[in-house]
């Protein structure tokens, strides 16, 4: 039986689509994988999720603070600025795939308790929720590196909810303690695989939080950080030509 070509077409434009997760193309990249999760855990996962989901809940948000700002992939009825309670960005998660490799390995983001993170809330449809959280989880709970949650969140309008995100499962096998700048940014600045490369991701961040009028301390410092290593690489390899 011939692979599903979506997501190596798609990979060109470092995008992931809905047909790459609908094909199972995105799940097959993750095959070499021994945490990768099959299809029937990632569903047992979103169904306790939303066993656990607040009663009084009349609206269902997606908390998006990395790749889900630029890509949300999903689609949604409402979209607005928002900030999440409890709980600040960290590049914690060892990447072994996508965006790097074994032998060079980079850091995807995540959550970890403390503080609060500005980002963007996404208002699902009732009528269409089960297919779009779906994809959502196969996206994220791909190696059950996240633990999901209904959190407080306070949206641009003022208004206080609590909505889905995805947040560090410390006991999972990618879990780094150490997310310092000064640790991760050589690895960010190196790291690259088939979704391409670490620094890509971080600088789509830092867009995606300036078009949104927001700011992160933690993504700035570590942005210019992977940027004065890698003009130091290039500066290095330009020494070694002469």
């Amino acid at each position: 039986m011939q692979r599903p070509t979506a997501f190596k077409l798609d990979r060109k434009m470092a995008m992931l689509t809905r047909e790459a997760i609908n094909s199972g193309a995105y799940l097959e990249h993750f095959e070499s994988q021994p945490n990768l999760w099959t299809r029937e855990r990632i569903q047992n996962s979103l169904t306790e999720t939303m066993q656990a989901r607040p009663v009084d809940l009349a609206e269902t948000w997606i908390f998006a603070y990395g790749s889900l700002m630029w890509n949300p992939m999903v689609e949604f009825e409402k979209r607005q600025t928002a900030t999440l309670h409890g709980w600040h960005r960290s590049f914690c998660l060892r990447m072994v795939t996508g965006r790097g490799t074994p032998d060079g390995p980079g850091r995807m983001l995540a959550l970890r308790q403390g503080d609060q993170t500005k980002g963007v809330a996404l208002k699902l449809s009732d009528a269409t929720l089960d297919k779009e959280l779906q994809l959502v989880w196969i996206r994220e709970m791909v190696l059950g590196s996240y633990r999901p949650m209904w959190a407080s969140i306070t949206l641009g309008d003022g208004n206080e909810t609590r909505g889905l995100t995805f947040v560090a499962d410390e006991r999972s096998e990618q879990f780094e303690q150490d997310s310092t700048v000064a640790t991760v940014a050589p690895l960010i600045s190196t790291a690259t695989g088939q979704f391409g490369s670490n620094t890509e991701y971080l600088l789509k961040l830092r867009k995606a939080l300036f078009e949104c009028g927001l700011q992160d301390s933690y993504i700035e410092e570590l942005a210019s950080e992977v940027e004065r290593l890698s003009r130091r690489a290039c500066c290095d390899v330009k020494d070694l030509s002469e």
